[in-house]
């Protein structure tokens, strides 16, 4: 596959308060009769600011993805504080908080979790739907979000046309499209073979390079290699939180 070239205009200059803030963040699983089955996270304490790429790491039972379905605001915490974009997200309502969510993360997960049915510029404009955008604003967007991230002659297809590296390329594009605080990502080249991860990777770093902020969980070391920054969880605490270059 072509290495894709993000021709993304840089995004929009924001204060310089931290994208994200957990403040001793606990998230305990109960078993039925109420007693602790799980302390996934164990007071965490973290701070992204603006245009930071960031690699989540752990073994399988470190809370990495219990850190990360917290900070995207797929799950809440039984304990501490999560500021998003300046915003106490622990005290919206569940319906305040999906359009909240909505509003400022973009999502790119493992699995494409397109719509086959759809062609791509309808896919990607399924989030702002959402946001009661106008329909044809709705497609201008998506269009000059799938132009970003090297797509613009793939207009007018469905998923099933498409390369598995290019459908990852229409999953970014969606989660662009929202002109988000906080671009999120959870194994994104997982069902990649090496030579369209890497172009993946390289889009993400163009991207990052554009102003993007950036939190990737990932098992890779040759993944979090290409991240600013590595933050490694164990037994649900933060055993190290290093700046890489």
């Amino acid at each position: 596959m072509p290495t894709p070239t993000a021709t993304a205009e840089p995004t929009t200059t924001r204060t310089a308060n931290p994208v994200a803030e957990l403040r001793d963040v606990r998230k305990t699983y109960y078993k039925p009769d109420g007693s602790i089955m799980v302390e996934a996270l164990r007071g965490i304490d973290v701070t992204i600011m603006p245009g930071e790429y960031v690699a989540i790491m752990g073994a399988s039972g470190s809370g990495k993805s219990t850190l990360m379905n917290v900070l995207g605001c797929l799950d809440r915490p039984t304990g501490g504080e999560y500021l998003l974009d300046g915003v106490p997200s622990t005290q919206l309502s569940d319906e305040e908080l999906s359009r909240f969510r909505g509003q400022k993360i973009g999502f790119v997960f493992q699995a494409f979790n397109l719509i086959p049915q759809l062609t791509i510029e309808e896919n990607v404009s399924v989030p702002l739907f959402y946001q009661d955008v106008p329909r044809r604003e709705r497609i201008v967007r998506a269009v000059k979000s799938l132009e970003s991230v090297g797509l613009g002659d793939r207009l007018g297809h469905r998923p099933r046309e498409l390369s598995g590296g290019q459908q990852q390329r229409v999953a970014i594009a969606r989660a662009l499209v929202t002109d988000p605080v906080v671009l999120m990502a959870d194994e994104p080249t997982g069902n990649l073979d090496s030579k369209t991860g890497i172009a993946i990777l390289d889009l993400f770093g163009q991207l990052h390079e554009a102003g993007m902020t950036i939190l990737m969980v990932t098992h890779d070391d040759h993944v979090a290699d290409r991240c600013r920054r590595v933050i490694r969880l164990h037994d649900g605490r933060i055993e190290s939180d290093r700046s890489v270059r």
